[in-house]
């Protein structure tokens, strides 16, 4: 049987995730929106542009959840997005409330699925997404750490005029101005970024990297990024899809690792077949783990609050 993956919600990156899915050609695909037409017009739309760009899967624009039954992979990128001035942490209340519904419907039509969150605040609703869904912490993980990455990644190519290929390095911690860049685990072609660019100015790619999502914000002021949020999904889908085993920041289940315990934060994990298939402990200096404890404790804070709106 051909794979199936679900994406849930029509907007800007759920429509971008399901062409870049499409492309793939590896699966068919379900686009899910509650609004009507929306995602039917664009799986068309999609659908068509196949014998043009050579791929040849069925893609299927719904309101229902029935018509994503025994996905392999869903994803969930419904939400609020964040308008000029808002915080993700604005956006808290509304979409727990919109992942909270958006998951049982997943858990079920597809209960057997590796389950991906977009929506933010990241680290909170793919936290709600664990508890409301019961699966296991391999089957329920969280896009940010790809992205934040590939920010940081861009911002040093572009200050150093090498190839971003040439760029490596790893942003852990939570989706937000607390996320915490590594930068003993960044270089360029091998030659650690210290080496290459002076402390102060690195500090401020680092502001910048944190303040990614809202520089663009900030540009297109009604709407949110949408090319390079759906491109890190997609890479993390290849990764489950050819099980790759590829070692990528993202927001897992940590049940002590790091020193947390109990939440979801961005660390690099290895992605494969079944999901998060192992958490890699690394090593981290006192500052990078003050920091990374620091995150923690600002997704603590989302939780917390959710936890006691549900009461």
């Amino acid at each position: 049987m051909r794979r199936k993956i679900t994406v849930v919600g029509a907007g800007n990156v759920g429509g971008t995730l399901t062409q870049r899915l499409a492309e793939r050609n590896y699966a068919d695909l379900v686009l899910i929106d509650i609004v009507e037409g929306l995602p039917q017009g664009k799986a068309l739309d999609l659908l068509q542009a196949g014998p043009v760009v050579g791929y040849d899967c069925n893609i299927t624009g719904s309101n229902n959840y029935e018509d994503s039954a025994n996905s392999d992979i869903v994803i969930v990128t419904s939400g609020v997005a964040r308008k000029p001035g808002m915080s993700r942490d604005d956006l808290l209340y509304t979409n727990m409330e919109i992942i909270k519904t958006v998951t049982q419907n997943v858990v079920k039509h597809s209960p057997k699925c590796i389950l991906i969150m977009v929506s933010n605040p990241l680290d909170a609703m793919a936290q709600m997404a664990h508890h409301v869904s019961g699966f296991p912490k391999n089957r329920v993980l969280g896009m940010a750490g790809v992205l934040d990455t590939a920010r940081f990644r861009t911002f040093l190519a572009q200050e150093l005029k090498v190839s971003v290929t040439d760029t490596q390095a790893f942003v852990l911690g939570g989706h937000g101005d607390t996320m915490v860049p590594l930068l003993d685990y960044t270089s360029v072609a091998g030659v650690p970024i210290k080496q290459l660019i002076p402390k102060e100015r690195l500090a401020e790619i680092v502001e910048r990297t944190q303040n990614g999502g809202a520089e663009i914000v900030k540009h297109l002021k009604t709407g949110s990024a949408f090319y390079a949020p759906s491109a890190s999904v997609a890479q993390m889908v290849d990764a489950i899809v050819y099980d790759q085993k590829k070692i990528l920041p993202c927001a897992a289940y940590l049940e002590g690792e790091f020193g947390i315990r109990g939440l979801f934060a961005g660390v690099p994990v290895k992605l494969g077949k079944n999901g998060i298939e192992q958490i890699m402990e690394i090593k981290l200096s006192p500052d990078e783990q003050k920091a990374l404890q620091k995150s923690a404790d600002a997704v603590k804070e989302l939780v917390d609050l959710m936890s006691a709106k549900m009461k």
